[in-house]
């Protein structure tokens, strides 16, 4: 197998068809077999590149500070008061939210053996640094049997997870960034606002994390409340280990005695009642610490934990002083502490330890993450029709837009019920209401920050948004005459209308007194979310990264007018397709004014894994979105540039949009592209992948494109190196601002703006991707000649957005101001290459054996999977 391995290696450099002739004549055991190599060599090669970028960020971390630091020198050096500091630091609330998208094609078994690989890596370079030499031996038997390990691991799942799993897969990651890596990104944090003469109170909130799994409902009908309780209960089992591992460091540092150092009354008193209502406090305990009463009120704190675990267990009720509801009270216990140290001659102490796992637990509570519940608005609807049917007022389900506003509107100003627990729905439509009341219930069990967002997809009009606020009305969630509302309501915008639209959609939504008394109950804070990953694959990437641009603006202005704070959610893919690309730059390319402090930005797939799998690197990517935000909050406050350069940049930016707009809708309202799409790409492999729990397409919507889901548009196109959504049509915008006599302005664009300079340096990274010569070659194979013509129209755009991006950067190649990064992919597509031509012998063969009344060859299947996986490993991404 290695010398096979070693001559199709050489083979595609040197003859690509011999190469592929090769490969074709092969059988399926020796096809599998040799995808299994290429996809090892990528897993341990992308393991290497990150070890390798971790020691790189050690080394400017050592020789020029990290994000923060040089944050702080470009918001000192602009002169920023303290004033000014401190009130964008009250601001400060950014939420990576971690989603169950099913763009990770690796298993856990496999992630898990190479992080393995990586501490094997940096266990021999630190013993190189320190000893100057390392027991190389003992190094490379652990090594190879990790690789062993990895080779006898099947890479592909048996079956397809629940959302149980995925959200386990969830809880691993941030269970590891609470005790490894947040915390001390929370400390550097606070001692650079320190040297800006701005404290940090232990107990503010600047970071915390956020999760769609088991909340997730758009799509997934596997998401069930039942489910949203189990995972929440799973988060808590976690979440709760991690506080008490703090705890019991506490427990171990905090010997001060009594003898030696004062305690603050507040603090005595709270210990003598933790100890009248914790009589089961071992009696050992209370003699052996009786003079050391830090100790003992660490060890009344781990014994609430555990007593909080058995209530979650068992769903008794919370007993105030005997268990925690939340985090709130565990919060004041240790702050009681913290406050008597430091008036105490403990102010190190108080400073040091304590204050970071205050910091820590904070940021991540005992649930680890907050949920957000998600539901397309067409449900909510149908559960209205059933309930005004039972009372009899209107035929709901008849209503026009304006008819369901009015009707709404005016439910939310009466106080009468529209329903009762035994109004009958359908099993479809119970289901949607009852997770309502499982809100409700899991703050009532898990504390009021477990939920805090009820996001409504494909948000079209204001009764969209007023659906789910009656029926949460209808759970107890809001009270609008009282002022109460336990939940938020967010809107997703996801195609370009809705984008367009959504300064008017906001103005209408906040004119309304009801919804307004809503949004005043959350601390007159409206988040709104954007959808890349649809509005992309509806109208190309120049439009949907350009309507998104001017809907931040629009909504700003919306919200500076009602009094209103914006938090802007960005549901950013891995890919650019789906809105991926560098987060520090994305962060720093909004528009002035829309990043005051507040956002959320999805963080799913193989993002999570390689941001977050080694400590170093999830430090850095914490850091670098918490100094892009905490910078952007004190220094893009108002335009960079002048009102009339801006003027004139969106006109052009305009006409690049519109153009390619007009190209990009030209091929996917192809009446065959559909065609062309299935027979070019291998798509219909992702649901054997078994890579999430949500299906590939939404019900019913045939074998078009139409119902096909973003991720697995982008997943075939990826797959077969056209990589469409990230370049197609570019070329043609671009193109038609230069024949419009625009080419001065293009290029002061990319001088000059943020935003154009980002959207340029993404689409470039998707062109070197892009290799329409392996293209070719599942055209040539898979797709009936007279489907073939859709491929010359990608190729001429291609070649097209080529030439314009060049003559917009004034490089003659791309990457050029990046050499490393070109050399890398370069390499990649030696090894890539043979993955390509088996993936298209083997989907020749599979097509043409596959009976799609029977169950087919599953040893062809699993050969073709393998070369899935091992190409999605090659390319860093699947969708």
């Amino acid at each position: 197998m290695l010398e096979l391995v070693e001559q199709i290696r050489v083979l595609v450099r040197t003859d690509g068809d011999a190469a592929a002739h090769r490969l074709a004549a092969l059988d399926v055991p020796t096809g599998t077999l040799l995808a299994r190599a290429f996809s090892t060599y990528f897993h341990l090669a992308n393991i290497t590149e990150q070890v390798h970028r971790a020691r790189d960020l050690r080394r400017d971390r050592g020789q020029s500070g990290g994000w923060l630091d040089r944050a702080a020198k470009l918001i000192a050096d602009r002169g920023v008061g303290v004033r000014e500091v401190s009130a964008a630091i009250g601001r400060l609330a950014i939420r990576p939210v971690f989603t169950a998208h099913p763009t990770e094609a690796a298993r856990r078994s496999i992630l898990t053996k190479l992080r393995a690989v990586a501490g094997v890596l940096e266990k021999e370079a630190t013993a190189q640094a320190v000893d100057g030499w390392a027991d190389r031996a003992r190094a490379d038997r652990r090594l190879a049997e990790l690789i062993d390990l990895l080779w006898q691991t099947d890479e592909l799942r048996l079956e397809r997870p629940e959302p149980t799993d995925e959200a386990r897969n969830a809880v691993y990651y941030l269970a590891d960034l609470a005790t490894t890596t947040a915390p001390r990104v929370l400390t550097d944090l606070a001692e650079t606002l320190a040297d800006l003469g701005v404290p940090l109170s232990p107990t503010a909130r600047p970071l915390t994390f956020g999760t769609w799994i088991g909340g997730d409902r758009d799509g997934n009908p596997y998401v069930t409340p039942a489910v949203t309780r189990d995972v929440l209960l799973m988060a808590h089992e976690h979440g709760l280990r991690a506080a008490e591992a703090m705890i019991d460091k506490i427990i171990d540092e905090l010997s001060v005695s009594r003898r030696i150092r004062g305690v603050s009354l507040d603090l005595a008193a709270s210990l003598a009642a933790d100890l009248d209502k914790l009589p089961e406090m071992s009696e050992r305990f209370r003699r052996v610490n009786a003079e050391e009463p830090y100790r003992m009120k660490a060890r009344c704190i781990r014994l609430k934990l555990e007593n909080t675990r058995e209530r979650l267990a068992n769903g008794t009720e919370h007993k105030p002083g005997r268990d925690y509801l939340g985090t709130h009270g565990l919060i004041a216990d240790l702050e009681l502490m913290r406050a008597s140290l430091a008036r105490n001659g403990g102010a190190l102490t108080a400073t040091g330890r304590l204050a970071s796992v205050i910091r820590t637990l904070s940021a991540f509570g005992l649930h680890l993450a907050t949920l957000d519940v998600r539901e397309h608005a067409d449900a909510h609807h149908e559960v209205l029709s059933q309930m005004y049917r039972r009372v009899g007022e209107v035929d709901y389900a008849k209503l026009d837009r304006a008819g369901r506003l009015e009707t709404l509107t005016r439910e939310l100003d009466s106080r009468r019920p529209l329903s009762t627990r035994d109004t009958p729905l359908s099993a479809a439509a119970s289901k949607t209401f009852e997770v309502f009341r499982t809100i409700r219930h899991a703050q009532e069990r898990f504390g009021p920050e477990v939920v805090e967002s009820y996001i409504v997809s494909m948000t079209q009009g204001v009764d969209d948004l007023l659906a789910p606020v009656v029926l949460a009305r209808e759970a107890g969630l809001v009270d609008v005459a009282a002022g109460t509302a336990r939940i938020g309501f967010v809107p997703l915008l996801e195609t370009v209308a809705e984008l367009n639209a959504a300064d008017s959609l906001l103005d209408h939504l906040l004119n309304i007194p009801a919804y307004r008394a809503v949004v005043r109950a959350r601390g007159d804070v409206q988040e709104v979310m954007l959808g890349y990953s649809d509005s992309n694959k509806e109208a190309g990437i120049t439009t949907s990264q350009w309507s998104i641009h001017r809907a931040q603006r629009a909504l700003r202005d919306v919200a500076a007018r009602h009094g209103v704070r914006l938090r802007l959610f960005h549901g950013r893919g891995g890919t650019v397709g789906r809105g991926g690309g560098p987060t520090h730059e994305a962060i720093l390319a909004q528009p002035w004014g829309t990043l005051d402090g507040a956002i959320k930005v999805t963080e799913q797939g193989e993002v999570i894994s390689d941001k977050y799998t080694l400590p170093s690197l999830a430090r850095d990517n914490l850091e670098l979105t918490v100094a892009a935000v905490l910078q952007s909050a004190l220094l893009h406050t108002e335009p960079r540039l002048p009102a009339e350069a801006l003027e004139r940049w969106d006109a052009t930016m305009t006409t690049v949009s519109d153009a390619a707009y007009k190209r990009y809708r030209s091929l996917v309202e192809n009446p065959d592209l559909p065609a062309y799409f299935w027979a070019s790409t291998p798509t219909e492999l992702l649901g054997a992948l078994n890579i999430g729990s949500r299906p590939a397409k939404r019900p019913d919507t045939g074998a078009g494109l139409g119902g096909l889901r973003a991720i697995p548009w982008v997943f075939g196109w990826t797959q077969t190196r056209q990589i469409i959504p990230g370049w197609f049509g570019v070329g043609s915008g671009l193109a038609a601002a230069r024949a419009a006599g625009l080419t001065d302005q293009l290029a002061e664009m990319h001088e000059r703006w943020f935003f154009f300079q980002t959207f340029v340096s993404n689409v470039e990274m998707m062109l070197t991707k892009t290799d329409l010569d392996i293209a070719a070659r599942y055209v040539s194979e898979l797709v009936p000649e007279p489907l073939q013509p859709i491929f010359d129209t990608i190729k001429e755009e291609f070649e097209l957005t080529k030439r314009e991006l060049l003559a917009v950067t004034g490089e003659s190649e791309f990457l050029e101001r990046q050499p490393v990064l070109g050399r890398t992919l370069a390499v990649r597509d030696s090894y890539l290459q043979p993955l390509h031509h088996l993936q298209v012998a083997l989907l020749a063969r599979y097509r043409a054996e596959h009976d799609p009344r029977a169950d087919g060859d599953p040893a062809l299947q699993r050969a073709l999977l393998t070369t899935v996986n091992g190409i999605a490993a090659g390319m860093r991404n699947t969708g």
